[in-house]
C-alpha cells in the first residue's frame, strides 16, 4: 500500500496543478471584470418591465405654465342698488367717504377702459330722474339724451388719456353747492347740485386733468350727471376743460 500510494501521489498532483492552470485564466477575467467597474465607479441596476407597461413622455424642457388670465375690474357700490326707486332726501353729500370715493373709481375706471357701464353705480339713477323731471317721458330722456350723452364722453375723455394713466384724486369746490328747487330746471323735486369739479390723473410722470360738469344728490349721496358738458350741439363726446396740472375748479351755477 505504501508502495502504491507513493506511485498516485506525483499523478494526482499533476492532474491538481493542470486543473489549477486551466482555471487561473478564468478567474483573472471575473476578477478583472469586477475590478474595472469599481475603478470606474458604475452601478448596473436592473428593474423589471410588466408586459404593457408605457412610461409617460419626457416634458419638454422649454415648456411653460400658461399664465392665469387676469382678473377684469369691478365698479363699486355708491348707494343701495335700489335707491332710485327710493323718495329723496335733503341730505347733503360729503366729498369724503367711501360712497363718493367709489364714484370716482367707478368714473375713473370707465374713462381709462372705455367702457362706460362701469360708471353706472356713480350715474345719476334712472329710477330717481323719472321722480326729479317734470317733463312727459324722463326715462326715455333719461335714455337717449342724459345717459346716451355720457357714453359719448366717456369715449372722448378715453382716447384724451393714454394706456397706464393713474387716478390721483378729484378736487371739488363745496363752496359751489347749492339747493336746486323744484319747480327749476323742469324739476318736480329738488336736489343738491355741485358744478365744476375736476378730476387729476399722472400721466408719463406728468400731472393733468379734466372737468366734471354736474354732480346732483339722490338721498345723500353725490351721483353723476353730466360727465362733458350740459348742453351740446350734436351727437359728439366733449371733453370738459382738459389741462396740464390739476385745473381750477369752477364755474359755478347750473342745476
Amino acid at each position: 500500500m505504501r508502495r502504491r500510494d507513493t506511485e498516485l501521489r506525483p499523478a494526482l498532483i499533476a492532474v491538481a496543478a493542470v486543473t489549477a492552470a486551466l482555471l487561473a485564466p478564468l478567474a483573472g477575467c471575473s476578477a478583472g471584470a469586477s475590478g474595472t467597474r469599481a475603478a470606474l465607479g458604475t452601478k448596473v441596476t436592473t428593474s423589471p418591465v410588466s408586459a404593457g407597461h408605457e412610461t409617460s413622455p419626457a416634458k419638454s424642457p422649454g415648456a411653460r405654465p400658461t399664465p392665469a388670465a387676469k382678473p377684469k375690474p369691478s365698479a363699486l357700490p355708491v348707494g343701495p342698488a335700489n335707491a332710485g326707486a327710493l323718495p329723496q332726501t335733503e341730505a347733503v353729500p360729503k366729498t369724503t367717504g367711501t360712497a363718493f370715493g367709489n364714484a370716482v373709481h367707478d368714473i375713473w375706471l370707465a374713462v381709462s377702459t372705455g367702457d362706460p357701464d362701469y360708471a353706472k353705480p356713480a350715474f345719476f339713477p334712472e329710477k330717481a330722474y323719472e321722480q326729479v323731471k317734470a317733463i312727459a317721458d324722463p326715462a326715455a330722456d333719461w335714455q337717449g339724451r342724459l345717459w346716451y350723452d355720457f357714453t359719448l364722453d366717456v369715449a372722448a375723455a378715453h382716447k384724451l388719456v393714454k394706456p397706464g394713466a393713474t387716478l390721483v384724486r378729484v378736487i371739488t369746490a363745496p363752496s359751489y353747492e347749492q339747493w336746486i328747487p323744484p319747480g327749476a330746471c323742469y324739476n318736480g323735486i329738488g336736489y343738491w347740485h355741485l358744478p365744476g369739479s375736476r378730476l387729476v390723473y399722472r400721466e408719463g410722470g406728468v400731472t393733468q386733468s379734466f372737468g366734471l360738469t354736474s354732480f346732483i344728490s339722490w338721498r345723500g349721496d353725490w351721483y353723476l350727471v353730466h360727465l362733458g358738458a350740459l348742453v351740446r350741439g350734436g351727437a359728439y363726446g366733449i371733453v370738459d376743460d382738459p389741462e396740464t396740472g390739476a385745473g381750477i375748479p369752477g364755474p359755478p351755477g347750473g342745476c
